[in-house]
């Protein structure tokens, strides 16, 4: 588990939360990345992953984007400096990275996401920029310099004709140089601009759902009404040492302050996995038909309590309710 240092986990949970970000010096001590740059773009060489080039700096302005899979040309042709590679849901590929996300399972495992790994040159960067969900980032290997701001995280905030989402206007309010084992936590809506400081930089980013109404009554098949569109789920008060597979029933009603959904809907809504991972699920199965029963890295897992002590604990796998035996 995260070191939290000065505060509790509980703190952690009631004060930090989808709140304000918060940098975590030495969360876990002595780290060694699992994955090493020159690995990371061997598997930007492979189809089965999502992965980006950026080029460009906060000074230039000039950014370009390219998304895989690579070969290796394209990386003998980089610049020496001002280029990141990013490589998307490497936990369902990589044991060593997927067992780490064991380290942050104070938070329900069924809001995580997946584990996104950058390697970023001196000058490195995506560009300032803000999200919609929750990440927290461990730094793998090298020294990056983080840069927050809470002000200007609008829509309308963004360069014209910039290739990715970048802040044409970024007022940094913190900022924070970090080392391997250092995480820094940021809630959704707060703008993060992160550079390399030099040519070893790794970033493993553990990020969480974003749950959005749309999404929410899309799933129900019910339309979305147009106040709403722009609006996500929020977390309860989450406890410390809570089972992170259990769905409470806190949560279920945290979603339904956003539309009437039943706890069957819901649990079914988080656990069903995206199309990239219903792709990895089904070729996996195919590859391993006779495998013993495994829970894969892709899969989403649940569990709601019942009622009465008496019945069994309703679990949900992949988008589909089961009785606990």
């Amino acid at each position: 588990m995260i070191h939290f240092q000065e505060i509790s986990q509980q703190q952690f949970l009631c004060e930090y939360w989808q709140k304000k970000p918060l940098l975590i010096k030495q969360a876990l001590p002595n780290f060694i990345t699992p994955l090493v740059a020159d690995e990371l773009a061997g598997l930007a060489l492979e189809e089965e992953f999502e992965s980006r080039l950026i080029t460009g700096s906060i000074q230039s302005q000039d950014w370009s984007l390219r998304t895989g899979p690579f070969n290796e040309c394209d990386f003998a042709n980089l610049p020496e400096k001002d280029w990141t590679l990013l490589v998307q849901g490497v936990d369902r590929y990589i044991d060593d990275i997927h067992s780490l996300i064991q380290h942050f399972d104070f938070i329900p495992r069924w809001r995580f996401d997946d584990v996104m790994i950058s390697y970023a040159a001196t000058g490195g960067s995506v560009g300032p920029h803000f999200d919609y969900y929750d990440v927290f980032l461990l730094q793998g290997s090298g020294k990056r310099r983080w840069q927050l701001s809470s002000k200007n995280c609008e829509m309308d905030n963004y360069l014209d004709n910039a290739p990715l989402r970048i802040m044409s206007e970024f007022i940094p309010e913190q900022t924070f140089d970090v080392e391997p084992g250092d995480v820094l936590y940021i809630p959704p809506k707060v703008a993060h601009h992160g550079v390399s400081l030099d040519d070893n930089c790794t970033t493993l980013s553990f990020g969480y759902r974003a749950y959005s109404a749309k999404e929410m009554y899309d799933f129900i098949e019910k339309p979305c009404p147009t106040k709403l569109e722009n609006t996500y789920y929020q977390d309860p008060q989450w406890q410390e040492n809570q089972d992170p597979a259990f769905i409470p029933n806190s949560a279920i009603k945290q979603a339904q302050k956003i539309l009437d959904i039943s706890e069957d809907e819901f649990a079914r809504f988080v656990t069903t996995p995206d199309t990239n991972d219903v792709k990895i699920l089904q070729d996996f199965e195919y590859e391993n038909p006779n495998s013993s029963l495994v829970m894969h890295p892709a899969s989403k897992f649940a569990k709601i309590k019942r009622a009465a002590p008496s019945l069994k604990e309703k679990c949900y796998l992949n988008g589909e309710v089961r009785i606990a035996d």
